[in-house]
């Protein structure tokens, strides 16, 4: 069972509208497509959150499936609580991040505050994200620093943030493909893998659990070699600043939703009204599990 915290918190960012990041995709290297759901229209229900990502599992996985992610069974749960309903689409992190930022969309799930300046934030994180460099396992590349990559050619997802210091050298020699190349599209993570197994890129820079779980949903690819551990973040289910309010028929407020428990404008007021946190229990099987078989869904994704 999970008990409520009720807590009240009130955001009030100034917005600020960052361009739509380039589609520096080298020719060849587009993602393979996979059909995405459409987002949201102006006849969309008030009662309906609209939050879109590519998919990134175990945090975001493929909307429709029976495993969307942890991170959209939170959502789906919390905001439920108050009336309303989550409609989870995919399609490329660049594209939704420009429509959440154009306020097309309500929000988008599995974000580092370096990938949304200006949008609104709830105070706890949904989840945790640790981004380590892969390479080939033949490989013997050791990062020193970023300098370390002068001579590899590092592949990124397009408006992906990695970390401070790896998202200024990406900025820096986006014109130089021997350095940076960049992919595109709504569901890249496989090929960026493939392009590894095939010697085209040299370093891919991805979340643990995001690689782990790729690489378990295809064993037979093998598994790519780890070189460093370059950065931790929190990540968030970050709203649009310029989205319209969500109502429900309980308030006439938008709400944000954010489970503590889990490790880490014009603005628009978005107070945080309740807190949905796991049972002690549920707690002990997050840091140590075993058996899925009694846990809600929201907890079955393995440790994060």
């Amino acid at each position: 069972m999970f008990k409520p915290l009720v807590l009240f918190l009130l955001l009030l960012c100034t917005a600020c509208s960052p361009d739509d990041p380039p589609a520096a995709v080298p020719e060849g290297l587009t993602s393979d497509a996979v059909p995405a759901a459409q987002p949201s229209s102006p006849d969309t229900p008030e009662s309906v959150v609209v939050l879109a990502a590519d998919p990134w599992c175990p945090h975001n996985c493929v909307a429709g499936s029976e495993q969307e992610g942890y991170m959209v069974d939170i959502a789906r749960e919390a905001f439920a609580r108050v009336g309303l309903t989550v409609q989870y689409v995919n399609m490329s992190w660049a594209r939704a991040l420009y429509q959440a930022e154009a306020g097309e969309i309500d929000g988008v799930i599995g974000a580092f505050p370096g990938d949304a300046p200006g949008f609104l934030f709830p105070e706890k994180p949904a989840g945790h994200s640790r981004t380590e460099l892969f390479t080939h396992p033949d490989s013997t590349w050791v990062y020193s620093g970023i300098d370390s990559l002068r001579n590899q050619t590092l592949l990124a997802i397009n408006g992906y943030s990695y970390s401070p210091e790896l998202d200024a050298y990406i900025a820096a020699h986006l014109d130089d493909p021997e350095r940076v190349l960049v992919l595109s599209g709504p569901s890249p993570l496989s090929r960026a893998i493939q392009l590894i197994w095939e010697r085209r890129t040299d370093v891919f820079p991805e979340d643990r659990e995001v690689m782990n779980w790729a690489q378990r949903e295809h064993p037979s690819q093998g598994r790519l070699r780890s070189a460093a551990r370059i950065y931790e973040s929190p990540i968030y289910i970050a709203f649009s600043p310029r989205r319209q309010p969500v109502r429900s028929g309980r308030s006439s407020s938008p709400k944000v939703f954010a489970p503590s428990r889990l490790p880490g404008g014009s603005g628009r007021s978005w107070p945080v009204t309740e807190l949905i946190l796991p049972s002690s229990d549920e707690q002990q099987w997050f840091d140590h599990p075993a058996s899925a078989d009694s846990i809600p869904r929201a907890f079955r994704y393995g440790r994060l």
